[in-house]
C-alpha cells in the first residue's frame, strides 16, 4: 500500500527523512496536548494561549499544516501542476473524505458522551441538532483542498500575490469585524452562527467562537500555500546544506516579520491571525532546517525512530487517538462506590496518587501517546500505510 501523499511521506526515492520526522513530531504533539490526564492540571507550555499570544502547544497544528503544504507540492508534481480531470478529482475526493472523517469524529464524540451519560444508543447517535460541523480535520481538508486547487491553476510565482491578498484581506476583515475580540460579536462567530447555527459551533468559555471557523480558513489556505512554496524550494535545491541555509534564512524572515507585526495585528491561534501564519510558518521552516542538518546531513537519526511511526501513518493515528480518547472518557466503572470513567480511574486512582496532579496529568498523556505509537508501530513494521 502506498502512503497518502497529503498527510504522509512524499513518494520520492530520495525523500528527506526529516520531513517524515517533523510530521511525526507534530502528530505526537497534537495527541499529547489533547489528552492530558486532567484539563485542570496542565503545565503551561502544554496549554493553548487563552487568547492573544503563543505557547509551544500553539505551534503543533500550524507546523503540521506547513508540512502538509510541502507534501502537497511533492504530490502534485506527478501531474505537472496541471488542472486535469484526474488531478482535480483526486484533490476534491481527498478533501471530501478528510472532511467527512473529521465530521465522523465529532459525531462519535457526541455518541460517546451520550452513552456515558446513560442514553440509549438510538438517542445518543441522533444528536444531529448539536453536532459540531467544523474541527481540526475539517480545517485541514478545506485548507488543503483550496490550496491544492489554486496550485493547479496558478503559477508558483503568482501564488505569492494570492498569499498576500488572503492575509491582508483577512486582516482588514478582522480589523473592521471585531475580529480581535473574544466575543460573539466577532465576525468569525457571526459567520459560523449564520451558516451552521449556534448549536453547531464550538464554545470557548461559553462564547460560540470556533477556533477552526470557516472564515479563519482563509489564512489557513495561505498557510498551506507558504508550505507549498517551501516544498518547491526544497525540490529545486538539490544540496542539503543549501536547503538548510535557505530554510533558515526565509524562516527567520517570516518569523521576524510576524513577531514585528504583532504590535498591530496580535498573534492569535484561535482566529488564525496573519501574524500567526507568518510566525509559525517561519518557525516550522527553521525547525525543518535543524532536522535536515541533524538527520539528513549528520545521519543522527536513531533518536527519531519513535516519531517515524507517527509520520508515516498520521491520519490513521490521529483518528485512532480521537476514538480512543472518547471511549476512555465515556466507559464508566464502579470504584470505591463511585462511578468513574476509565480515564478518570487511570489518572486519579493509578497515576495521580504517586505522580501528583501536574506530573500525573503529563504521565497519563505520555502513556496515551505510547499506546497510539504502539498501534502505529505495528503498521510501520509491516509496511502498511493507510491511503486516502
Amino acid at each position: 500500500m502506498k502512503n497518502d501523499t497529503i498527510m504522509n511521506p512524499i513518494s520520492s526515492p530520495k525523500r528527506l527523512l526529516s520531513l517524515d520526522i517533523l510530521r511525526g513530531i507534530t502528530i505526537a504533539g497534537m495527541i499529547l496536548v489533547n489528552n492530558a490526564g486532567s484539563g485542570q492540571y496542565k503545565y503551561a507550555p502544554l496549554s493553548h494561549a487563552s487568547w492573544h499570544g503563543l505557547t509551544p502547544t500553539d505551534l503543533v497544528f500550524p507546523f503540521f499544516m506547513f508540512i502538509m503544504g510541502v507534501s502537497t507540492y511533492m504530490s502534485l508534481r506527478k501531474y505537472n501542476f496541471q488542472a486535469t480531470k484526474t488531478s482535480v478529482w483526486k484533490v476534491v475526493k481527498r478533501t471530501f473524505l478528510i472532511f467527512l472523517i473529521g465530521l465522523g469524529l465529532n459525531w462519535f464524540g457526541q455518541l460517546s458522551r451520550g452513552l456515558g451519560a446513560g442514553e440509549s444508543f438510538a438517542t445518543a447517535a441522533t444528536h444531529f441538532d448539536s453536532i459540531r460541523i467544523l474541527g481540526v480535520l475539517q480545517r485541514l481538508a478545506l485548507a488543503y483542498g483550496f490550496a491544492a486547487l489554486f496550485a493547479l491553476i496558478i503559477k508558483p510565482n503568482q501564488l505569492l500575490w494570492l498569499i498576500g491578498t488572503l492575509l491582508v484581506g483577512y486582516f482588514v476583515i478582522l480589523l473592521f469585524g471585531n475580529g480581535f475580540e473574544k466575543t460573539e460579536q466577532n465576525i468569525i462567530s457571526i459567520v459560523d452562527r449564520a451558516l451552521w447555527g449556534k448549536a453547531h459551533v464550538y464554545k470557548d468559555g461559553g462564547v460560540a467562537l470556533d477556533p477552526e471557523g470557516l472564515l479563519s480558513t482563509l489564512p489557513s489556505i495561505a498557510h498551506v500555500l507558504i508550505g507549498f512554496l517551501f516544498g518547491k524550494m526544497i525540490v529545486d535545491t538539490k544540496n542539503n546544506h543549501k536547503r538548510v541555509e535557505k530554510l533558515l534564512i526565509w524562516g527567520t524572515i517570516l518569523a521576524f516579520t510576524g513577531l514585528l507585526l504583532q504590535y498591530g495585528c496580535p498573534i492569535n491561534k484561535k482566529i488564525w491571525s496573519p501574524t500567526f501564519v507568518l510566525t509559525t510558518t517561519g518557525f516550522a521552516a527553521q525547525f525543518l532546517a535543524i532536522l535536515i542538518w541533524i538527520i539528513d546531513i549528520n545521519k543522527k537519526s536513531k533518536w527519531s525512530r519513535f516519531f517515524h511511526s507517527f509520520g508515516v501513518n498520521p491520519l490513521f493515528i490521529y483518528v485512532l487517538a480521537g476514538v480512543l480518547s472518547n471511549i476512555l472518557g465515556s466507559i464508566k466503572i464502579v470504584h470505591a462506590d463511585e462511578v468513574i470513567s476509565l480515564k478518570g480511574f487511570a489518572y486519579t486512582v493509578l497515576i495521580q496518587p504517586w505522580a501528583g496532579n501536574y506530573f500525573g496529568s503529563l504521565v497519563y498523556a505520555l502513556l496515551f501517546v505510547s499506546i497510539c505509537w504502539a498501534a502505529g508501530y505495528v503498521l510501520y513494521k509491516k509496511d502498511i500505510y493507510i491511503k486516502i
